[in-house]
């Protein structure tokens, strides 16, 4: 009996250990796909509004130290980015900035994603605004 203890704890350690290691590997899959290219909108809703010419010219490039770019012709405008797996979100905050990519600060949900493109949701309870976005690599 004293030697299943053991061989438990051992057991319960391995299985630990590999659940971190597939959350590891989906976060490196997650990374490559997102900072591999360019990104654009390619839809923006606001409540019933669509705004998605507002980011018309946009590109973005998002790095792996959790930085992205936003760059429309020669001004580019700096920012963060995290994602938590296990939420299926993605947090976008570029600080300071104006219209329109002060509309991509939010905790943004995924609703659909591909290898090429990315659907996302968000609600603001402050200014109780639901958004939504679609962005497609170029």
């Amino acid at each position: 009996m004293k030697r299943l203890v053991p061989t438990t704890i051992f057991g319960l350690l391995l299985l630990f250990s590999c659940k971190k290691y597939v959350q590891k590997q989906e976060q490196n899959a997650l990374e490559a796909e997102v900072t591999n290219g360019e990104w654009y909108v390619t839809g923006y809703e606001q409540n019933d509004s669509n705004i998605t010419s507002a980011f018309s010219g946009y590109l973005f490039k998002f790095d792996a130290n959790n930085t992205v770019t936003g760059t429309d012709g020669n001004v580019s405008v700096a920012g963060q980015w995290t994602d938590n797996i296990a939420a299926r979100t993605i947090t976008a905050n570029f600080p300071g900035a104006t219209a329109p990519l002060v509309y991509l600060n939010a905790t943004w949900t995924i609703t659909d994603s591909y290898t090429d493109s990315v659907s996302a949701k968000s609600v603001d309870t402050v200014n109780h605004t639901t958004n939504t976005l679609q962005l497609k690599k170029q």
